[in-house]
């Protein structure tokens, strides 16, 4: 089964070891439990995303006893197939998922500009501005949501849950489609 993977920052696994060379199968001798033991991966590169201690995405291929749950597999057998650093990749990635839901609040255009351009000298102006329009944000949803009833916020997580599940969906096979480019 294939699957996605990533490394730390220096190429090495969560606990520190080198894995094995590209097309050499790691074999993980003990109790496959998931979360506990085994070889971990993810079936999509967005929840691999959520468990990445660092930049580097792999492919990988897992083998003999597998367990899947939600978000992600574990196997008793994983050979990277090919990697590379796609920390260029996720940084577009974030970027355009930000630029995605942009029209929800009155960003700086500072936060905008840097967005679009990725240009990374605007990148501290941004984000100071960001957490500022951030806290002014949380306040006025704390004050709305005290006033709110609790019918009109279960009818909009219902739709936000909805509205999550697609967005999900499309960031997912939009990480995709960059990692493949990425990868050339």
């Amino acid at each position: 089964m294939k699957a996605w993977h990533f490394l730390r920052n220096d190429g090495k696994l969560r606990d520190g070891t080198t894995p094995p060379k590209i097309g050499k199968t790691l074999v993980y001798d003990g109790p496959i439990k998931m979360c506990t033991s085994g070889l971990h991966a993810s079936v999509t590169p967005l929840d691999a995303l959520k468990y990445a201690p660092g930049n580097i995405i792999c492919r990988v291929k897992l083998g003999g006893v597998i367990i899947k749950s939600d978000d992600k597999l574990v196997a008793s057998e994983r050979t990277i197939l090919w990697q590379y650093n796609a920390e260029s990749v996720l940084r577009h990635f974030a970027r355009q998922c930000a630029l995605d839901v942009i029209q929800l609040w009155d960003a700086p255009n500072v936060v905008i500009q840097y967005l679009k351009t990725g240009d990374e000298s605007m990148r501290a102006a941004a984000r100071d501005a960001a957490w500022a329009a951030w806290a002014a944000w949380a306040a006025a949803r704390d004050a709305a949501r005290d006033a709110a009833r609790d019918a009109a916020w279960a009818a909009r997580a219902a739709a936000r849950a909805a509205a999550r599940d697609a967005a999900w969906a499309a960031q997912n096979r939009r990480l995709y489609k960059y990692i493949m480019k990425g990868r050339r």
